[in-house]
């Protein structure tokens, strides 16, 4: 029997407690609204595969650029003592799907934030070669003048014959996207490396009605000439887009700014 899916929910001065996919109904969702993420108008997001903080230089990294972001999207993240700190040092709620254990500790996407999500639904995908698993999270916050924002987090499947598992997660995804009728954004590592892999993203993102953001200096990582990393949203406008560059992960972090 298949174990069952969860998101591990990392709140400063309480234990972490594991979540279940939501059963709350998108009518009851604004009687749980609490502290938006943003009260202005605009909304810092960093997005990074951080490659299980292998490599050094990873937390300076999160210190100096995702002080002043209101969401942090990261992929193959593992949940260290060091990185379970600073979440909930500097994020209200943090949310990790883990998807196989490394070193001791669970590494999946993670979602830190600063607000309370008031929808939870984590996804995990087993990729048909390593027989490891792959994960995806679906968040729902309140932001400026109690809006509701579908925030999406995946690491997609990278090794498999084909693209039908990488079809088949990205239809999972697209069954929560139909539920939500506002802002949305959905960013993370697609594994997009092959022209199969571009085509069927950019159908999803078409068939989703979704926008992707560009980077007039585009450094983002690349494998066999396709960049792996995107960010695409809806109902939102772009002010700023860089690439960082460093040698902290084998991906360059994302940095958005968008105007709610």
């Amino acid at each position: 029997m298949p174990k069952r899916t969860y998101a591990i929910r990392y709140v400063a001065g309480r234990p972490a407690e594991q979540i279940f996919p939501s059963s709350v109904r998108p009518q009851v969702w604004e009687l749980l609204l609490g502290e938006p993420l943003r009260a202005s108008k605009s909304l810092r997001v960093m997005v990074w595969n951080i490659f299980k903080q292998q490599r050094t230089n990873w937390l300076s990294i999160l210190k100096k650029f995702g002080k002043d972001s209101q969401l942090i999207l990261l992929q193959e993240a593992r949940a260290t003592p060091e990185m379970v700190h600073f979440a909930t040092s500097n994020y209200l709620a943090t949310d990790q799907v883990p998807a196989f254990k490394f070193s001791h500790h669970s590494s999946g996407v993670m979602t830190l934030a600063t607000a309370y999500p008031v929808y939870c639904y984590p996804l995990r995908k087993q990729e048909p070669l390593l027989r490891l698993s792959k994960s995806a999270l679906i968040n729902i916050y309140p932001i400026y003048n109690k809006r509701l924002l579908m925030v999406v987090n995946i690491h997609a499947v990278n090794f498999s014959l084909g693209i039908d598992v990488y079809n088949t997660q990205l239809r999972l995804i697209s069954k929560q996207i139909t539920l939500h009728s506002g802002p949305l954004i959905l960013a993370g590592d697609f594994n997009a490396w092959s022209h199969q892999r571009i085509n069927a993203l950019r159908l999803f993102v078409h068939k989703m009605k979704l926008q992707e953001v560009q980077f007039i200096i585009d450094n983002r990582s690349r494998a066999f000439g396709h960049p792996l990393d995107f960010i695409f949203f809806r109902d939102l406008y772009v002010d700023k887009a860089l690439v960082l560059i460093t040698r902290a992960s084998d991906h360059n972090p994302l940095l958005v700014d968008f105007l709610l």
